[in-house]
């Protein structure tokens, strides 16, 4: 007997396939898989295809129907691009089906390092060292990529993109407030990092697509190379500043002898200016104002993270996951300080 999660029934689920054509037949091989810590992840087999299904938690936010659509959305226009995705196969906006907007991937044929390395990764500094360039590699495809040819004009606002950063992140700390015991974020440093964010915005920027989140945890390799697999978990994709998922990727994943990386990353990472190299090599844009971005990656990655261990207090977040997020967070704001020059 095939056992589904909560947030997943089987008959609806079947029922929605069969109304799209899809290949019929008994649910196989049903299984969640790890590594997030918000949204359900549903691999399973049917019909000889093998899919994945990515829905929000049972207990939704107030924009987690239309953020999943949004992953369907923009996953569907990158197909045919050098930007390694899941293939996009349908998406679901009736809430009455599953309870939640869902889509369906084909499953990808690669590993997440953060869950492990295989024997052939794990054996070679040189695999390993070309995993990092394969990351700053594919996200300076995306960002040279045109939103608008590819039909995703209108997901994003790109004007005032960087002057709204820090308004933006603030209103999401905020926000958390309504957590039922939650009693505030107690960050040092949170107060002087947003002040030199506001003091320091680069001139200008050219909009593109941007992934939001983008660290070693949320790509896949291949079994049998650096190469990448695919990039997954696309909640925070959108149309802005590109830079940003660089200024994450050398901030949280890569680092110097003075300023580690965060733990974003496994053993062998490529150095901060071995990633920038990679990058630039791949990309047109400007990368001088580096600094910024990674300050501000920083900061929002620990706004972020710091949500999970408000919805905790409220009882709708493992307290362990939290507690485990919350170290991160701590760490960010520290790293974000020291580079700003702030007292902790």
């Amino acid at each position: 007997m095939q056992v589904f999660p909560e947030g997943v029934d089987a008959s609806s689920l079947a029922a929605w396939m069969d109304e799209r054509g899809l290949p019929g037949g008994p649910f196989e091989d049903v299984s969640v898989l790890t590594g997030g810590t918000q949204n359900i992840l549903l691999e399973f087999e049917r019909g000889g295809g093998k899919y994945v299904l990515r829905r929000p938690p049972v207990h939704k936010r107030g924009n987690s129907d239309a953020t999943m659509l949004r992953e369907a959305r923009v996953l569907e226009s990158l197909s045919g691009s050098e930007v390694p995705h899941p293939k996009f196969i349908a998406s679901c906006d009736d809430i009455d089906v599953l309870g939640a907007a869902f889509y369906l991937m084909e499953s990808v044929d690669g590993f997440n390092a953060a869950e492990g390395l295989p024997r052939l990764h794990a054996e070679s500094d040189e695999i390993r060292f070309e995993m990092g360039l394969s990351m700053a590699e594919a996200i300076a495809k995306m960002g040279e990529l045109d939103y608008i040819e590819i039909g995703l004009e209108g997901l994003g606002k790109p004007d005032g993109y960087l002057e709204r950063q820090v308004k933006r992140w603030q209103g999401q700390l905020d926000s958390y407030r309504e957590f039922e015991g939650y009693p505030g974020p107690d960050i040092s440093g949170l107060d002087e990092v947003a002040y030199w964010l506001d003091d320091n915005l680069p001139r200008d920027y050219r909009p593109g697509l941007l992934h939001g989140d983008y660290h070693a945890a949320n790509v896949m390799f291949r079994h049998d190379g650096p190469e990448l697999a695919a990039i997954v978990d696309w909640e925070l994709t959108t149309v802005g500043d590109p830079l940003l998922d660089l200024g994450a990727l050398t901030a949280l994943s890569a680092g110097t002898t003075n300023d580690p990386p965060l733990g974003h990353t496994f053993e062998g990472f490529p150095s901060r200016d071995a990633v920038l190299a990679r990058y630039r090599t791949h990309s047109t844009r400007d990368t001088a104002a580096i600094e910024w971005y990674e300050i501000l990656a920083c900061y929002r990655l620990g706004i972020i993270l710091e949500g999970t261990r408000a919805r905790a207090f409220a009882g709708k977040a493992s307290q362990e996951t939290a507690n485990r997020l919350r170290a991160i967070t701590v760490a960010c704001f520290d790293k974000a300080a020291r580079r700003v020059g702030a007292r902790v």
